[in-house]
């Protein structure tokens, strides 16, 4: 289904935030974001994903709908996304990891895309290890300049699509989340401290087994 609103202005002009979407954003200073820019009813599961990636440490923003409806009644297109909190946060970060989910396709594989190519193979390596099924995303690449994810100060990000039966389980298996947010956080802490250098790395974006909040 075609989305129904081209941009955020327009979203915002026909619709109530807190009472048709919310917008949830905690800034931690971090170098890199967590994000999930269709969260709630639009792709159930992202936002808690997302959240339980960022923890306690990272900072993490989430828009979500909270009515139910069609997809494309609040979903805006990533290259279109632009959100002011969110190309805010994003802009000032060296790196950004967005959580976006998929229909089933028969498999639980997670579709790797985005800029930040070196970021985006060492998650799906490390996401392999940790017994994922991880593959390059030939379906929606996220290499749009102004995609959400690429919207950083480098210019490129990372993004994630989820099949619903893996967002599902996610959100329903706490051991099995635990093992997906380690290995993901493994590889954001290995290439977020290569870029920055190990002296200044650790305050800025946290170690991968930091204590995380739990997801809402």
């Amino acid at each position: 289904m075609a989305d129904r609103y081209r941009n955020f202005q327009d979203l915002a002009s026909a619709t109530q935030r807190d009472t048709d979407y919310r917008i949830r954003l905690e800034d931690r200073g971090t170098a890199p974001v967590i994000l999930a820019p269709h969260g709630g009813t639009i792709e159930p599961g992202t936002a808690e994903i997302a959240e339980a990636i960022a923890g306690s440490d990272l900072s993490f923003y989430a828009f979500e709908a909270l009515k139910a409806g069609a997809h494309g009644d609040f979903h805006i297109t990533s290259h279109l996304f632009d959100e002011p909190h969110a190309v805010d946060l994003v802009g000032r970060a060296s790196a950004a990891i967005a959580v976006h989910g998929r229909k089933d396709d028969g498999s639980e594989t997670v579709w790797l895309g985005g800029r930040a190519t070196d970021l985006r193979d060492a998650i799906g390596e490390s996401l392999r290890a940790a017994g994922f099924d991880a593959a390059l995303n030939t379906t929606l690449p996220g290499v749009h300049e102004t995609n959400i994810c690429n919207r950083t100060a480098h210019g490129e990000g990372v993004q994630l699509e989820l099949p619903r039966v893996l967002r599902r389980r996610l959100t329903a298996e706490p051991d099995l989340l635990e093992r997906f947010v380690l290995a993901i956080r493994d590889a954001i802490h290995t290439c977020c401290a290569n870029r920055l250098g190990e002296d200044s790395a650790s305050s800025e974006i946290g170690s991968p087994s930091a204590e995380r909040g739990d997801p809402s």
